[in-house]
């Protein structure tokens, strides 16, 4: 039986967090070890990890400062996959996964790779709201033939870009392509990741693993919305997609994406002073270039 280490980064959001840790205790398939990580967490957190008597095996991380969600994920994911795991399994501290969400996932993962062969780099859950609707912004995207693996009788649809809401990364693909970004903070994190785990294969959404995203807002995302209390976290978007398309796409790819980015601004009467200031994010995105971190000595398994 493979052994799957599941990761959930948190920070502040202690009795979301609760639900989740107890969700993962439910599981059907239950996973080798639960590895949390907390962001430098002041809510007191980190005091009820300390006392917590988990009914699994669990490996505590309590970072010294606040990492982000893509430093919470590449420490995780980096932990067990030094501790042997077969597959990682990550999530949000919000993110509370239905009892057999992560059987279905191994399953479904199985069994595309029985169809596609053994790159698939990922399966993904369907997200749901708190009130059983899609979570707007939680849906992967697909590729141009994603019913191939519906028409032979598979109860998945191939992807090539998810969030990091419910992902099961096999050993294999963290060791070829590597950890996400941790400079990236938040945001695109997880559609970079995942788009350069499909460069050679699609990833599956499984649609029996089913998990419930508690976002606050079942909104979606797009610079229309920017204000003076949220330009912070669409700064870190701004320069981390811009760094991409520039750096991995090409420079029209760059352009495209800063004309779009202003017409959206104009569109949704943002004030100057913060067009300007994601303007200036844009082109951070010129000299922002992390490298890619690897677990071990990168292996290529093509």
């Amino acid at each position: 039986m493979v052994n799957v280490a599941a990761v959930v980064v948190t920070f502040n959001r202690l009795e979301k967090l609760k639900r989740v840790l107890a969700s993962i205790e439910a599981q059907t398939r239950q996973p080798s070890v639960l590895i949390v990580i907390d962001n430098a967490s002041t809510d007191g957190t980190t005091d009820f990890l300390a006392t917590w008597e988990a009914g699994v095996n669990t490996e505590i991380v309590t970072l010294p400062t606040n990492t982000g969600g893509a430093g919470g994920f590449a420490e995780g994911m980096l932990r067990g996959y030094r501790q042997g795991a077969d597959f990682v399994w990550i999530m949000d501290d919000d993110c509370y996964p239905e009892p057999e969400a992560l059987e279905r996932l191994l399953g479904g993962f199985d069994a595309a790779v029985g169809e596609l062969g053994p790159d698939v780099p990922f399966a993904c859950s369907v997200v749901e709201f708190t009130d059983g609707n899609i979570c707007e912004m939680n849906n992967p995207l697909p590729t141009w033939d994603w019913g191939r693996l519906l028409v032979k009788g598979q109860n998945s649809v191939m992807v090539t870009a998810c969030s990091f809401v419910s992902v099961l990364v096999p050993r294999w693909a963290i060791a070829e392509y590597g950890l996400p970004y941790r400079d990236y903070f938040i945001w695109f994190d997880d559609r970079e990741y995942t788009l350069r785990l499909t460069k050679r294969c699609p990833g599956v959404q499984v649609l029996d693993s089913t998990v419930i995203h508690d976002m606050g807002d079942n909104k979606g995302v797009n610079f229309a919305m920017v204000s003076r209390a949220n330009v912070w976290k669409f700064a870190y978007g701004v320069r981390n997609e811009s760094s991409y398309l520039l750096h991995h796409r090409g420079f029209l790819y760059y352009v495209e994406f800063v004309a779009r980015l202003m017409v959206s601004l104009r569109r949704g009467r943002v004030p100057w002073r913060l067009r300007l200031a994601l303007l200036k994010q844009a082109l951070k995105g010129v000299t922002f270039n992390p490298p890619i971190e690897f677990p071990g000595d990168r292996v290529s398994f093509s």
